[in-house]
């Protein structure tokens, strides 16, 4: 190259460098608060009352840092009672179950049986009626992290709990043939509307989103207590083969135990959302870009041999969403997902099936769980699972405090409320 050359796209190169290059600006959509900050244990639930009160779970099931052994105080409920503190709650007796929520007298060990306290709450949401529910998976990690507990009948249950004297007013036990003992509980909605069933209290959608493998999703009348499961094992309920996402340019490969091989992302159904008429179930598998949903009446027959059949052939693929934990619904109708790869949060819209941004930070990573509040604002936990020592390359690189952030919905969207 001559030297003239070299001077000229050393030249050129210094101009170009000099520029206003086009650039990702990291950010869109509306401001993005900061709600609450989580100093003490790791957060993934959060539920809005219509008061403003605010609830978070902290499960022994994915971090084992959180795990009640009898005498530690650990809470697995708790209510936010400023900025940056928690309180136990229903009591600080409900979440200390007599020896902790791993049972030890059994080989291997397992989940606590004791339907009066809280074993591994993995999600907490209020309903229509302003109730706040409480969905307990019955299992914990070791103290090590060598592997999650199976259940005990008496562990997986649903709580609901009447916030105007804070007192207990349901409890549905799950029997092992629907919440197995490999079962992971993972989310819950609700419709209310008392037409659905002939106890005229309502029913209650869960997904299994459970590592082990027999994801479905489950539905329990919240009056009689009954409840069942569906499209067990069937490919909308579970993780694709191989999947692989990234956070923040580090690819995302799962460590199920200490010193365990790589493996993809494996947690099945996770993400669910009942439409704002109640008419259609969403769900997603975190394994996933895929949203999928099934008429809610099909999930509502139950007892007939075709069921089941009936059920697979009423699923339909809505398209990709990005990467996601959980889901949520406004009074629009629109449906708001996670999108991890893009530290965003995305929705969904059933009028016309595209997919949009609602709000992009750089400080957004793994966006756990969501809750749409009276006040027209999503509230979601930002809790850096995707940094913790289950995923790749094994060390805890998460860095307190946690955050729950909150974004005013657009179009004057707020909390979707039933009429009976």
């Amino acid at each position: 190259m001559s030297r003239f050359l070299a001077v000229a796209l050393a030249a050129l190169l210094q101009l170009c460098t000099s520029q206003s290059l086009t650039t990702d600006p990291g950010v869109y959509g509306p401001e993005l608060e900061i709600a609450h900050l989580y100093y003490d244990e790791w957060p993934t639930g959060i539920a809005v009352s219509s008061t403003g009160r605010m609830f978070s779970n902290y499960p022994p099931g994915l971090d084992a840092a959180n795990l009640n052994d009898g005498k530690n105080g650990k809470y697995t409920v708790a209510e936010l009672v400023s900025n940056t503190t928690e309180r136990p709650y229903p009591s600080a007796e409900w979440n200390n179950p007599p020896g902790g929520s791993i049972n030890y007298t059994t080989n291997p060990p397992s989940g606590a049986n004791y339907p009066n306290y809280l074993i591994g709450v993995q999600s907490v949401v209020v309903d229509p009626a302003d109730r706040l529910w409480i969905l307990d998976t019955g299992r914990a990690l070791l103290p090590d992290s060598s592997a999650l507990v199976p259940s005990s009948p008496g562990g997986p249950k649903l709580i609901g709990v009447d916030l105007h004297d804070n007192k207990i007013f349901k409890t549905i036990l799950f029997p092992p043939t629907v919440a197995y003992a490999d079962s992971y509980l993972n989310d819950i909605r609700f419709d209310l509307r008392s037409s659905l069933t002939s106890s005229g209290k309502g029913i209650g959608y869960i997904t299994d989103s459970s590592t082990e493998g027999r994801n479905g999703l489950i539905v329990v009348d919240l009056g009689s207590g009954e409840s069942w499961r569906y499209l067990d094992t069937n490919p909308t309920v579970r993780p694709e083969g191989q999947f692989l996402a990234f956070l923040w340019g580090t690819s995302l490969y799962s460590l199920p135990s200490p010193n365990a091989s790589l493996a993809h992302i494996n947690f099945g159904s996770d993400g669910i959302a009942l439409g704002a008429d109640g008419e259609d179930l969403y769900w997603g598998a975190v394994g996933s870009r895929y949203m999928y949903s099934i008429p809610t009446s099909a999930l509502r027959a139950h007892g007939g041999p075709t069921d089941e059949i009936m059920a697979q052939s009423a699923v339909r693929n809505r398209g990709q969403k990005g990467v996601s934990d959980g889901f949520e619904t406004d009074s629009n109708g629109r449906i708001y997902v996670g999108n991890f790869e893009q530290n965003a949060v995305n929705f969904y819209d059933p009028k016309n099936g595209t997919v949009e941004t609602f709000v992009r930070d750089p400080r957004l990573n793994w966006i756990d769980t969501m809750s749409v509040a009276t006040d027209g604002y999503l509230y979601f936990t930002n809790n850096q699972l995707a940094f913790s020592a289950a995923y790749w390359p094994g060390t805890d690189r998460r860095k307190k405090p946690y955050t729950l952030f909150r974004a005013k919905l657009p179009e004057g969207g707020t909390k979707v409320t039933q009429s009976s």
